[in-house]
């Protein structure tokens, strides 16, 4: 018996929960396989390019409609074994069923195609490049859990996949660190046994750091990347992929670096990560950020590995360039926006200080080419588009966009 359709169900070009074949030819940047039939457009999460499929049709859209994989009728070469007995159901991971050489390669193209389907700019994508560690590589994650009326907790874990508030209990994490998964199940049954402790749901904070796994926010975290060590509150933003940061940070540098620039803007520069592994490669370096805690673990950061040559600037976020006496020509910023991007006055500025070259990183490819638009518009072009797959067996990854001011 077919369930009721929801009330905004529209019937059209498909019943709810038909049962449709369908053959799939590409993915989209958030995981879902793409087919078609007529000339309309489902997607299909968990199904994969070349394969035909069954799929169950719960949504249809003015251009689009959404179903569910029910079975694989022609599987593709490219299809493995899920390494984790809840891939599917949790909502963290999208690719574990497909073969890794071929996750860096749909990361390669979907760069492309947002580039010119949302800036109409085609530029050739340097292939995906990964770290080895391809398992067990997060140094964080932050599980999250509801109480229940009886007064114990749900499950702890993470947003089932396609749910707005269904959580998953997760008791192990093939993605996270092993350190995080050996201590899981203590942390777990702590928070049971202090279930009458909390008002409502909660999330957890689970960091490995210099030996150890950190729980309280507050505390201080310590990270190695090369030769340097930094130090920053637990709860903060850091990148959560350690493995890959040698060699992401490394390119970075060799970006910037290029044509002999003398000084270094980093205008998001947090807890010093890109100022302080790019120094030596500088005369000066400048770091710039919003938050004056920030800029102080910064300071720090610089003072205990022994870099003299960076200095970091609290700004307001209407006059992030103001205090910078660098000479434009002979500078390169580097940004690390958060997942929304840059604001249109960030990039006013940004084009009004007129670096020679630009370093954008970004954990979201689609508002770093909106953003690319506006740079482009403002003078700049591009030089370089390198993916880095920092977060294997997930749909993200991270983009380093290199602009060099046109004439330059």
């Amino acid at each position: 018996m077919v369930p009721r359709p929801p009330k905004k169900f529209v019937p059209t070009p498909f019943e709810y929960h038909q049962e449709i074949e369908i053959t799939i030819h590409a993915l989209t940047n958030l995981g879902s396989g793409v087919g078609r039939i007529d000339n309309w457009v489902v997607f299909v999460p968990f199904a994969l390019p070349g394969e035909t499929v069954k799929a169950r049709v719960f949504r249809n859209d003015k251009n689009c409609s959404h179903a569910d994989l029910v079975e694989v009728l022609v599987p593709s070469p490219d299809r493995v074994e899920a390494k984790c007995p809840l891939f599917g159901t949790c909502g963290g991971c999208q690719y574990q069923h497909l073969e890794y050489e071929k996750q860096l390669a749909w990361k390669t193209r979907q760069v492309g195609e947002l580039m010119q389907h949302m800036a109409a700019i085609t530029y050739p994508v340097n292939d995906c490049l990964s770290s080895e560690q391809i398992w067990n590589y997060r140094s964080k994650i932050t599980p999250h859990f509801e109480k229940g009326r009886d007064g114990d907790l749900g499950p702890i874990g993470f947003l089932a996949f396609g749910r707005r508030s269904q959580l998953i209990d997760v008791p192990q994490c093939p993605i996270a660190m092993d350190a995080i998964n050996e201590a899981l199940p203590e942390i777990r049954e702590d928070l049971r046994k202090r279930a009458n402790t909390f008002k409502r749901g909660a999330t957890v904070l689970i960091r490995a750091t210099a030996d150890k796994i950190e729980t309280n926010p507050k505390a201080t975290a310590v990270e190695q990347v090369g030769d340097l060590k930094f130090q920053f509150l637990a709860g903060d933003f850091f990148q959560n992929n350690p493995f890959i940061l040698p060699s992401f940070t490394g390119y970075v540098a060799k970006q910037a670096a290029v044509g002999g620039v003398k000084y270094l803007v980093d205008a998001y520069c947090g807890s010093g990560l890109f100022a302080l592994t790019l120094a030596k490669h500088f005369e000066k370096v400048a770091g710039v950020e919003v938050s004056e805690t920030s800029c102080e673990w910064a300071r720090r950061n610089a003072e205990s590995n022994g870099i003299a040559n960076a200095k970091f600037l609290t700004a307001s976020a209407e006059a992030i360039f103001a205090q910078i006496d660098f000479p434009a020509t002979e500078a390169a910023v580097v940004i690390d926006p958060p997942r929304k991007g840059c604001t249109p006055e960030f990039l006013s500025q940004l084009i009004g200080f007129g670096p020679a070259r630009v370093v954008y990183v970004s954990c979201d490819p689609a508002t770093q080419v909106r953003d690319l638009k506006q740079l482009t518009e403002g003078g700049y072009r591009l030089e370089d588009v390198q993916p880095f797959d920092l977060f294997p067996h997930t749909r993200h990854l991270e983009c380093v966009m290199t602009l060099v001011k046109a004439g330059e």
